[in-house]
């Protein structure tokens, strides 16, 4: 594959360049190409931050990934809210329907591209990555470290389970006030034990909301955990929750995290409330 500079893209960083002809590639694959050497300029090695003149070329490999990427459309330019941000630190808020990462069906616009584009967009370098992640379905904050080093302390954070994370899930059926939630579910090909704390801030003979704290961190513990007992999801298909036609999603949604910033050592706690759709069905349910 070759690219020519234009006339009027003389200038460009290569990084610009590259993001302006396949936008829907991610930082961090173009970089990986260019520290092996695989994108060139006159058949010499290029960095990420080289200007380009008008007339170079740059040759990158024939490979049919790329040349999908280069077929894709743009990303989204959606909207980002950011609840906090430092300077290692960004945390944003998920929309529902978003998908963290790209992925089969999702690589035009994900969560980690429109931030990849954000950072682009105010002249920031570096790289970025999610230190963890929620479900598709699922809204809510998700921190992202900025740089390498970053997002490697954030992630020993993360492994060492210093991080609060609440939730809140409407389930079917009249829960208990409070409770806390033990069981094996499968992980990783095994069965590993699952810790959910929870407690109801609304509940009728219908439906309970719920707030749930994570003791650990399996995948889709929330959901399995609450449908064992007998209390399913709303709109959790895939754990036999009912999913009324006038409820638009999975009624789940990451509402608090909770951590000592590792970097300046201040106690962080950054909340992100229910979105509107979720609470109009609510509104449904409950007696204000």
């Amino acid at each position: 594959m070759i690219l020519e500079v234009a006339t009027e893209e003389e200038g460009l960083t290569v990084a610009e360049f590259l993001q302006r002809h396949i936008p829907s590639a991610p930082q961090g694959y173009l970089r990986q190409l260019l520290k092996k050497g695989k994108i060139r300029r006159d058949a010499q090695p290029v960095g990420w931050l080289d200007r380009l003149a008008a007339g170079d070329t740059l040759r990158l490999p024939d490979s049919a990934r790329l040349q999908q990427l280069r077929d894709l459309p743009a990303p989204l330019s959606g909207p980002l809210t950011v609840l906090y941000e430092s300077r290692e630190i960004l945390i944003v808020d998920k929309p529902a329907g978003l998908a963290v990462h790209s992925s089969q069906g999702h690589e035009a616009d994900n969560l980690t591209a429109r931030v990849e584009a954000l950072l682009a967009r105010r002249g920031e370098q570096f790289s970025v990555a999610p230190i963890h992640r929620l479900d598709l379905e699922t809204s809510g904050p998700i921190l992202f470290g900025k740089g390498k080093q970053a997002c490697a302390e954030l992630g020993k954070m993360f492994m060492r389970h210093e991080v609060e994370k609440h939730y809140l899930a409407l389930v079917v059926g009249k829960a208990p006030g409070g409770g806390r939630l033990c069981s094996e579910i499968p992980s990783k090909g095994k069965l590993k034990e699952a810790v959910t704390e929870f407690r109801a801030l609304s509940r009728n003979d219908r439906a309970s909301l719920l707030e749930l704290r994570l003791g650990t961190g399996r995948q889709h513990q929330i959901r399995r955990q609450l449908a064992q007992l007998g209390q399913p999801i709303f709109g959790d298909l895939r754990y036999g929750g009912p999913c009324p036609q006038d409820l638009p999603r999975m009624f789940l949604h990451s509402c608090r995290l909770a951590f000592v910033d590792p970097f300046s050592g201040a106690q962080l706690d950054v909340e992100s409330p229910l979105p509107e759709d979720l609470k109009a069905y609510c509104a449904t349910l409950f007696d204000a």
